[in-house]
């Protein structure tokens, strides 16, 4: 999975989330020219297209929609701070175009935060998710082994975490639970999802997340970094807690796991090499 999905392309001439302090609001108000930078520098978290992170082998997308404050559009976009340059409705399709061609790959969507949704627009954006992915959309009813969405052409899982539009529509799943540390360190982000792991996994999809996050102390103290930065020394200790991990049903088995800047350090590779202590390799 890569946390974030959306950060790529986040609109440098964007006004901040209506959902930011108003610290950070007032800040950036009054020093654009010094904290807008400093908030870019800290709010991408993945480099690659959705497009390339769907070739590179990640099928766990995490959007967070929001609607920009007094925007009299019903334009919906992504976003970390600051909103991005694409809108939800055109990735959507961008999406649906590598299903297209990829008919046996499965995707899970995770839409959450909705900064500045209201009903209409919660009715808007499930129109247009249903619109465009049709029968791709596999319903909750559905037991989601590969065997049974190849069966009935089924490519997409959305989880939505709006609750009146989960009781109306059969197409959208649950909330997936977020293990998310907030750590500014690799050490205390592993204690944290060891300890996690201790009190037993969900009984359904979960993502454990790898990505570490940034508060205000630590970008004054590394007033030259970022959050690659930050994330590329983390990923060789994270890179050996990955591959100690193991996939299942058993208390504590990691399901979906989720990370920043997905392209480098072999992420994928490590995750997907997870199945093979279930499901070992086929030598022919």
């Amino acid at each position: 999975g890569s946390h974030d999905t959306m950060t790529y392309c986040l609109d440098k001439s964007s006004a901040v989330s209506g959902n930011e302090s108003k610290l950070v609001k007032f800040l950036n108000k009054c020093l654009p020219c010094i904290v807008h930078p400093i908030i870019m520098k800290w709010s991408i978290t993945q480099v690659l297209t959705v497009t390339e992170q769907l070739e590179a082998g990640v099928r766990y997308l995490d959007f967070r929609i929001a609607h920009k404050a007094n925007d009299p559009s019903m334009n919906l976009y992504f976003v970390h701070m600051v909103y991005t340059t694409v809108t939800v409705q055109d990735i959507l399709w961008e999406i649906l175009r590598w299903l297209e061609t990829h008919p046996h790959e499965v995707v899970i969507i995770a839409c959450r935060n909705f900064d500045g949704l209201n009903k209409r627009l919660h009715n808007h954006l499930v129109a247009c998710i249903k619109e465009i992915f049709q029968c791709k959309l596999c319903p909750r009813y559905v037991v989601p082994t590969l065997r049974t969405m190849w069966h009935l052409g089924h490519q997409l899982i959305v989880s939505y975490e709006e609750e009146v539009q989960l009781e109306k529509h059969c197409e959208l799943w649950p909330p997936i639970p977020y293990w998310w540390g907030n750590k500014t360190s690799t050490r205390a982000l592993i204690r944290y999802l060891e300890r996690m792991k201790r009190m037993g996994r969900p009984g359904k999809f979960f993502v454990a997340g790898i990505n570490l996050t940034e508060n205000l102390r630590y970008i004054l103290v590394h007033p030259f970094g970022s959050l690659k930065k930050m994330t590329l020394q983390s990923l060789p200790c994270l890179k050996i807690w990955i591959k100690q991990q193991y996939p299942g049903p058993k208390t504590k088995c990691i399901n979906i796991i989720a990370g920043d800047f997905i392209g480098n350090n072999d992420f994928v590779k490590d995750v997907i090499e997870l199945n093979t202590k279930i499901n070992p390799p086929l030598h022919c």
